[in-house]
């Protein structure tokens, strides 16, 4: 099992430090998606989202967020403790709705880690990051009303509304290595995804190549992904981008820590 650090109560700004973020876990794992699958990794969770995808695999950092606030001295110790991993993956949540999340990308780089960020892609930051796993999240991730986790139907249009922003999807693709990791909840998906692709591509200088382009089954528990991934992996195929497992979840479900 993933060695997790303990998850204190939430405290609230007032009482945050002057230069800290709020922390949800900081945990020891293997990379579960994308194009580092399998690696030995560094897990830093921030708090915080500024969407609220229906099916988010990390509820407690965005629907309902909870945790710590911590100082960056305090997160890279942490990180320094596990010194199998010299790769460090910065997630959330949104990891960049955080100034400080510059600031701790900088450290982990002074100390020579490797760091992917994850992130909806809607923010950019100037940072030294080594991956941008940006997933763009597409309109069957908005909370409609049946699907809304809490019911209030507070996010729907909010969520709709912001969920993709070309300026800061564009210039992450051209100053950092990136991979667009999508969530396919079904087959429907695909004409958005080629669309935004192609979009992308007009809008930037790099080359996305199809194989940057990831295609990853909704789901937190087994049980969904048995059900998802063969077609999934089916669809990558035919339009000639990357499948990525979830294989965090195939190995320990929705566990935290993992």
């Amino acid at each position: 099992m993933p060695v997790a650090s303990d998850v204190e109560e939430p405290t609230t700004d007032a009482e945050a430090a002057a230069e800290g973020l709020p922390i949800n876990e900081v945990f020891y794992s293997l990379q579960g998606e994308g194009m580092l699958v399998g690696v030995p990794s560094m897990f830093v969770r921030t708090s915080g989202c500024n969407l609220r995808c229906w099916f988010c695999d990390s509820y407690h950092t965005s629907w309902e967020p909870t945790g710590a606030w911590r100082d960056v001295d305090s997160i890279v110790a942490e990180v320094q403790s596990h010194d199998q991993a010299n790769h460090v993956v910065l997630t959330g949540g949104e990891p960049l709705i955080h100034e400080e999340s510059v600031d701790l990308l900088e450290r982990l780089a002074a100390d020579g880690y490797h760091t992917t960020v994850e992130t909806n892609g809607t923010i950019y930051r100037d940072a030294p990051i080594d991956i941008a796993s940006i997933s763009p999240k597409l309109a069957s991730s908005t909370p409609t009303p049946d699907r809304d986790p809490k019911g209030d139907g507070e996010w729907e249009k909010k969520h709709e509304e912001n969920r993709i922003d070309m300026d800061a999807l564009s210039q992450m693709v051209d100053e950092y290595e990136t991979q667009l990791k999508f969530v396919v909840t079904d087959e429907s998906d695909l004409p958005e995804i080629t669309d935004l692709v192609e979009r992308v591509r007009t809008a930037t200088a790099s080359t996305l190549a199809d194989e940057d382009v990831l295609l990853m089954p909704e789901g937190m528990m087994r049980e969904k992904l048995d059900r998802t991934r063969s077609r999934v992996a089916e669809l990558a195929m035919e339009h000639g981008y990357r499948y990525t497992p979830r294989l965090h979840v195939d190995l320990w479900n929705d566990a935290p820590g993992t």
